[in-house]
């Protein structure tokens, strides 16, 4: 009886020391395999990875020049409350006898815009210049409420007002005089009976 208590009293201590070797050691290897994570995670880090981001590319320019002719906020009552859009104008051309007028409605005035340029884009006219860059003949046309007429005029610029001035200026066109024959001052039925008239150009 006394030999198998020695035995248990020897053995009793030893078994905890191999056990607990192992289980002090394992949280010091965890720390030395994160330390060069977290060292790697630091803030200088991230600011250095944000600094690093790709810069954009900076947009193409367009051939066409615009401009913007009138902008309209429209209200619509709902059940709701008021619920605003914009409705946009925009005259677009490469001043060498390309122009075009669109019109854009959206949630706001950047996505009208974009709108408005689409549909210049796709009522392109292409008009017929002298090479003094003035028109050969006298025109005339109607658009809705508007009625203009151009007659060219040599050594006189261009003498026009309201839209119909910065759709004669985006097509490239000089030396005549516009005149608006009607008292309306609706700019969108002014540049689109200006572009109908610029239009009969082709037509002869």
């Amino acid at each position: 009886m006394t030999e198998t208590t020695t035995d248990m009293t020897q053995t009793a201590p030893t078994a905890p020391e191999t056990e607990s070797a192992p289980a002090k050691g394992a949280p010091e290897s965890a720390a030395a395999e994160r330390a060069p994570r977290d060292a790697s995670r630091g803030r200088g880090d991230r600011r250095g990875a944000r600094g690093g981001r790709r810069e954009r590319a900076p947009r193409e320019r367009s051939e066409f020049d615009q401009a913007t002719l009138d902008v309209r906020r429209v209200a619509r009552v709902m059940a709701g409350g008021r619920r605003f859009s914009f409705s946009v104008t925009v005259v677009i051309g490469d001043k060498k006898g390309r122009v075009g007028v669109g019109l854009g409605k959206g949630a706001d005035t950047a996505l009208a815009i974009d709108k408005a340029v689409r549909a210049a884009k796709k009522a392109l006219i292409t008009v017929p210049l002298t090479g003094s860059r003035s028109i050969e003949h006298d025109v005339s046309a109607k658009y809705a409420s508007s009625t203009v007429e151009i007659i060219p005029s040599p050594g006189r610029g261009i003498v026009a007002g309201s839209a119909m001035r910065t759709v004669l200026e985006y097509a490239g066109v000089t030396d005549v005089i516009a005149k608006i024959q009607t008292r309306s001052k609706n700019k969108l039925t002014i540049a689109r009976a200006t572009v109908e008239a610029l239009k009969s150009l082709q037509s002869r």
